[in-house]
């Protein structure tokens, strides 16, 4: 297919060869020509939001919810520094995204011209790729390969920048473009050898564990994980990013490792023999102390990106493979030592863990004056709403506490900013994962910091009838802040005060204000007739403001810096582990 026209309808004609139905973003100069084509499409929504950054997280949570590319756009200088922080999110998350930009006109590039940034060379860090075009005939092979390499083998965000002249330059159109990718080829098979080493170590093993990360639901292989975790019997833990990845409600099921975790998924990890690590990555919140964490375990890491193995723990056995495959080929291999008569027994290990999952539950405190306790507002949601909804987070406590308190039986069902933790993900997220799936329910939870940051989305959400439902978890602070300034800095509360108690803003009138309804409970025996009024409410957008008192905190927790063996379940009171460990 061949024909002459503009850059900027090329690029909007690859777009929808690509298979583009949403694209969030902000026109402005550098950027225009694109639109005026994008105006005539009958394939690709455009939605205006009143902040790239918006635009950014939407993208993602369109991404995180559909499994497909999520797409921004901007212009060039303030425009594309805006996407920075989602990009950034994007990259930590590995979450396929391309932020389309403009920049300035290929010869005024590298003169300090108006809104010109270096946006390739800022966002590199950042980005699994970039481009810079500034030749209208790369536009439709540009486009083409950023969406390749975002969604194949470890997600990620792609940057593609394009010179305003090349936008507005006459071009031969032609597709489907040739890939010119020489060094990129992920691997997805993995290693025969290592995968039989890998089973060996299973069935010899005393104490193993699946440490299930997040890439186990990018290679969507829940199904193919339950297969294996059912056919060995070893206990499961799962990550803030694999959360619902493997049921809440399986017996199989030990909670979320880490920081915040439940003790019995943290006390298995410090006591496994074994560790089976799927699409995780290691990381500090899961770990802690690095140089303590899970002392006597041999380590088996599968994950797409080479790079994540043995980078933070050294790897026995290291599987470079797409997890679907990985967990496939792992099922067929066990069942072999199976047949040959080899089988783990676990028996003694399960009594452990399992003693750890009765005596150290998950809970939280009432208030004696009668105020709302947040977990109570997220047990409620998790009753009330149910497992087939979609909960999108910020981070801080509120995200803590709907990862530990929503029961979560899907994959992908979960939805926040886990590796850079991003204030102000929630709204703009949930737009979009509402956009790339209408039917479903979509409740933002956020806090009243992360909510200041990114509510204008929700005048996007009204105009362009996108009904998410957003519960404010307010406690007038910057609560996470304020909980380290109880535990660590003797209670002086410098600057988490956020005034929310005077009601400035008042929640409820600024949802108003945006075309949404607002509530507000600050009584536990009116959360449910206050979610249930929000539930009925499907053809705008709802804001309801829980206000919650100011001293919750998220327990258990593993303090920065200390080892897992010190969590504490709840303040100044930690678990009881075994004498003989």
């Amino acid at each position: 297919m061949t024909e002459r026209m503009t850059g900027a309808q090329s690029l909007v004609r690859a777009l929808e060869h690509v298979g583009v139905d949403t694209v969030f973003g902000i026109p402005g100069g550098a950027i225009l020509p694109a639109y005026d084509p994008l105006y005539d499409s009958t394939k690709v929504r455009h939605v205006l939001v009143r902040h790239e950054q918006g635009a950014g997280h939407a993208a993602e949570g369109y991404a995180q919810a559909t499994g497909r590319v999520g797409v921004c756009m901007a212009t060039s200088g303030p425009g594309a520094t805006n996407l920075v922080t989602p990009i950034a999110d994007a990259h930590m998350d590995s979450v396929p995204i391309v932020a389309i930009t403009g920049q300035v006109a290929s010869a005024a590039i590298g003169t300090d011209a108006f809104q010109e940034a270096d946006i390739s060379g800022i966002t590199m860090p950042i980005t699994k790729h970039n481009f810079l075009v500034t030749d209208p005939a790369e536009i439709p092979r540009t486009i083409a390969e950023a969406f390749h390499i975002a969604s194949s083998g470890r997600p990620g965000p792609v940057l593609v920048d394009i010179a305003k002249d090349a936008l507005q330059a006459t071009t031969v159109f032609e597709w489907p473009p040739t890939l010119q990718l020489p060094g990129y080829r992920p691997v997805t098979r993995p290693h025969s050898k290592q995968i039989r080493e890998a089973a060996r170590l299973i069935v010899e093993a005393s104490r193993p564990v699946l440490y299930v990360g997040g890439g186990v639901h990018k290679a969507r292989a829940s199904a193919e994980l339950r297969t294996l975790a059912e056919l060995t019997g070893i206990p499961v833990i799962t990550t803030l990013m694999a959360r619902g990845t493997f049921p809440d409600s399986h017996p199989l099921h030990l909670g979320m490792p880490g920081m915040h975790g439940s003790v019995a998924a943290v006390g298995a990890l410090q006591r496994a023999d074994l560790i089976i690590a799927l699409g995780a990555r290691f990381d500090d919140r899961v770990t802690g102390q690095l140089a303590s964490f899970a002392p006597h375990a041999k380590v088996i890491h599968a994950d797409i990106d080479p790079a994540e193995i043995s980078k933070n723990r050294h790897a026995d056995v290291p599987i470079v493979g797409d997890c679907r495959e990985v967990l496939v080929d792992l099922a067929a291999a066990v069942k072999h030592e199976h047949n040959e008569g080899r089988r783990g027994d676990y028996d003694e290990w399960w009594a452990l863990v399992g003693g750890y999952r009765s005596t150290y539950p998950l809970g939280f405190d009432e208030f004696a004056d009668g105020s709302l306790a947040p977990q109570y507002v997220m047990e409620r949601l998790s009753k009330l709403v149910g497992p087939d909804a979609y909960y999108v987070a910020g981070v801080g406590q509120h995200q803590m506490w709907a990862a530990q308190f929503i029961g979560y039986e899907n994959p992908g069902s979960f939805i926040n900013s886990g590796g850079l933790g991003t204030m102000g993900f929630a709204v703009p997220a949930a737009m979009g994962a509402k956009m790339g799936k209408p039917d479903a329910t979509v409740w933002a939870i956020d806090g009243d910091g992360c909510f200041q940051m990114t509510n204008q989305e929700l005048a996007t959400c009204a105009i362009e009838g996108v009904p998410i439902k957003v519960a404010v978890i307010n406690n007038g602070n910057l609560g996470m802040v304020r909980q380290w300034q109880t535990l660590f800095y003797d209670q002086r509360y410098s600057n988490t005060d956020l005034q929310t108690a005077r009601r400035i803003p008042d929640f409820v009138k600024l949802a108003e204000a945006y075309g949404c309804v607002g509530l507000r409970c600050e009584r536990p025996e009116d959360v449910d007739a206050t979610i249930a009024k929000a539930m009925e409410i499907n053809d705008v957008p709802v804001v309801v403001d829980f206000v919650v008192h100011q001293d919750a905190m998220v327990w258990p927790m593993v303090a920065a810096g200390t080892s897992n063996d010190d969590i504490k379940y709840a303040r100044d009171m930690a678990p009881i582990w075994d004498s003989e460990e």
